[in-house]
């Protein structure tokens, strides 16, 4: 009888249990990796036991979708659209930092979760109580998100993760051919990528910048 008091109690199994292990699941491996024998095997049942919890494979994809949308902050309707949507802007990319995995996903399913929609509503709020028109409003939001996954999927694509590491690249394929051959590139990676500091991730903020202002001019101008 003594020995029971120290045994392990499972927590039942939850279908927000089973996504946020398949969340971690694909943090960890990627998403390839994630099959239902893996998932079931990572939360301790058999494979055939997650369908009470999800129903198939792209159930589970929406689930796993809506947690990282609910990490995002969504923009407030009140006070700077601007800074809303930077922070908004921000908040994105930071997810997708975390979940690589969701880059391709974030826009895709066709059975969106309550975050998923309460996101995209608030992202429409705030550029409608700032005076967008809704097809302005279209336009923003289109070319926002388009920047935001595209500048996140190069970013998972490159070949290097820290300064260091991205000066050791750049000095290696320099070596590998003559500077007078290539000299704009050769420039280039002399007095910017080698100078100390240089982080690639900086030129989001440029170009988010760039996005705003043109967005705020055609807003003030009442362009639809």
């Amino acid at each position: 009888m003594a020995g029971r008091g120290n045994r392990a109690v499972r927590s039942p199994l939850s279908r927000d249990g089973v996504l946020r292990a398949a969340v971690t699941l694909a943090d960890r491996s990627g998403l390839e990796a994630l099959t239902m024998r893996r998932l079931g095997e990572a939360v301790g049942v058999e494979a055939m036991s997650l369908y009470t919890h999800v129903a198939n494979k792209e159930d589970l994809l929406d689930g796993m979708v809506d947690l990282v949308f609910a990490e995002i902050d969504p923009p407030a309707a009140d006070g700077d659209w601007r800074e809303a949507m930077r922070l908004r802007a921000n908040s994105v990319r930071a997810a997708l930092t975390r979940h690589r995995w969701a880059v391709g996903l974030m826009e895709s399913r066709t059975s969106p979760g309550p975050a998923t929609l309460c996101h995209h509503d608030a992202v429409l709020g705030c550029l409608r109580t700032a005076g967008f028109s809704v097809e302005l409003a279209a336009h923003a939001y289109a070319l926002l998100d388009s920047y935001i996954y595209g500048f996140a999927l190069q970013e998972r694509g490159l070949p290097f993760d820290t300064p260091e590491e991205t000066a050791e690249l750049a000095q290696a394929m320099m070596a590998q051919f003559p500077a007078e051959q290539y000299p704009h590139l050769a420039e280039f990676t002399a007095e910017h990528v080698l100078r100390p500091g240089y982080d690639f991730g900086k030129e989001f903020a440029y170009g988010l910048e760039l996005i705003l202002d043109g967005l705020d001019r055609d807003a003030r101008h009442g362009r639809p």
